[in-house]
């Protein structure tokens, strides 16, 4: 390769990736390196650039799923992305700035022979080490969330989620949202739609503790965000899934 493109290996090597998500990436359209004379992939500056895009949107919770509208649309430009990783990284410096200064402060009164108090450690332990962060497309979610759910909603919902295994939970959304973009275009009343809208709404149901009234609210909250287009690109699944899953439940 000459000194303006690199081979797969290399552009593996050089972003810390593998060669086979290189492909996976091509496949999906995602980027297209050039191909040489005889054959071979090359990846010169537009195609960095590119999966410097893809790989960043990953790390700011974007799915794979998503991204091919949002690299057509808001986030198309490399400025753009960016920019949208300047804002957060800048927030993660605030954020680590702040947690240290905590810490630091901590380690000083404990030194001292001081106690801490019982909002001290929670505040200590909320700033410091809750690793968890919440989707970007979640947080865009918000809006719709507020307009439709009170304080006490909210509250609730909160202390159900506490009851039960959230790493359970979201692996049954993964597999849920793969398996309904997979039968998407197939008939709506056969079995595995079936199946696949039972579990589906009892997923919601556990969300919103059995109470009617709070699964029409989580629906009307999807459905608004679905039809938003500075919210849609980002969500996990797109208005053909939440159809295929709403008419396969409407054949139970």
């Amino acid at each position: 390769m000459n000194a303006y493109h690199l081979s797969p290996a290399e552009t593996a090597k050089a972003l810390g990736i593998t060669r086979r998500a290189l492909r996976f990436y091509e496949q999906r359209r995602l980027v297209q390196p050039l191909k040489t004379a005889n054959g071979y992939r090359a990846y010169g500056p537009d195609a960095l650039a590119r999966l410097h895009q893809i790989l960043a949107l990953k790390r700011l919770g974007f799915t794979l799923a998503a991204m091919p509208a949002v690299l057509a649309g808001r986030l198309a430009r490399l400025e753009d992305v960016l920019e949208l990783q300047e804002v957060e990284l800048t927030k993660r410096r605030d954020d680590a700035v702040r947690g240290l200064a905590l810490v630091r402060a901590a380690r000083r009164r404990l030194m001292s022979g001081e106690t801490l108090s019982l909002d001290d450690l929670t505040t200590l332990t909320k700033e410091t080490t809750m690793s968890e962060k919440t989707p970007e497309w979640a947080e865009q979610m918000q809006p719709a969330v507020d307009r439709n759910f009170s304080a006490q909603n909210k509250a609730d919902m909160a202390a159900r989620a506490g009851e039960f295994d959230q790493i359970a939970v979201q692996a049954e959304w993964d597999t849920l949202i793969a398996k309904a973009k997979s039968l998407v275009g197939t008939d709506p009343g056969a079995p595995k739609a079936a199946d696949l809208a039972r579990r589906w709404q009892a997923q919601v149901r556990l969300a919103a503790g059995g109470d009617p009234a709070t699964f029409a609210k989580i629906g009307a909250v999807w459905r608004e965000s679905l039809a938003d287009p500075k919210v849609a690109p980002a969500l996990p699944f797109g208005p053909e899934v939440m159809a295929f899953v709403s008419a396969a439940s409407a054949r139970l």
